[in-house]
């Protein structure tokens, strides 16, 4: 079972997320909030597994991805956003947020996303990535630091953060790269360590950054 809060000032976001997520079977609503404060005490209170939190709610929602790291480090945050705002996004990321989504998100892409960010792979909405990609470059953030960045990494390790960087699973690496998903996981490990990035999503948008899916 995934355990799910839905945290948006709007009450009519939160009623249709909640019936969205109530269509897949192994999830489960266990708080709503509609502030960053009331988000991270839902947290505190009930075990969640995944955090779907509005970047511009009451309170900050980046704000409750800190606390909720602090509070509640089994919880992946997943962050909402209308428009994918480049600094919002880049400040969200630094926090330690394990994915974006955009508020247009279709149906079966959320649920897929809730399920993936239960599983600790990453959720990407592809406009904010690339719109992250792009602020990052023009703030002196480019292609060159990137480059540097993965430097040290295995051809093999390349490979995979190059469908991580895809939005691919796990799973779906290993049968790409015809490799067990134990050895996936210690690529993806070992990529974290060596490039300094805090999540998968750090380490999918540095795989953007480097150039690797051009």
């Amino acid at each position: 079972m995934i355990r799910v809060l839905i945290a948006d000032d709007e009450a009519l976001m939160r009623t249709g997320i909640r019936l969205i997520l109530e269509n897949a079977d192994e999830v489960r609503i266990v708080a709503e909030a509609q502030n960053a404060h009331e988000a991270v005490e839902a947290c505190r209170a009930h075990p969640v597994d995944v955090a779907l939190l509005d970047i511009r709610m009451p309170g900050d929602g980046i704000t409750a991805v800190a606390e909720i790291a602090r509070h509640s480090p089994r919880t992946r945050a997943v962050m909402l956003t209308a428009f994918g705002e480049e600094a919002t996004v880049t400040r969200a990321l630094r926090t330690g947020a394990h994915g974006y989504l955009l508020k247009d998100t279709g149906p079966r892409d959320l649920i897929d996303a809730v399920r993936r960010a239960a599983a600790g792979e990453p959720v990407l909405a592809p406009q904010v990535t690339r719109q992250l990609v792009d602020f990052r470059a023009r703030s002196g953030h480019g292609r060159d630091v990137a480059t540097r960045r993965i430097a040290d990494l295995t051809p093999a390790e390349r490979d995979v953060l190059r469908l991580l960087g895809t939005g691919l699973s796990n799973a779906e690496i290993a049968a790409r790269l015809h490799l067990s998903t134990g050895t996936v996981k210690a690529h993806i490990s070992s990529i974290l360590t060596r490039t300094d990035c805090i999540n998968r999503v750090q380490a999918a948008v540095l795989a953007h950054e480097a150039g690797l899916l051009d």
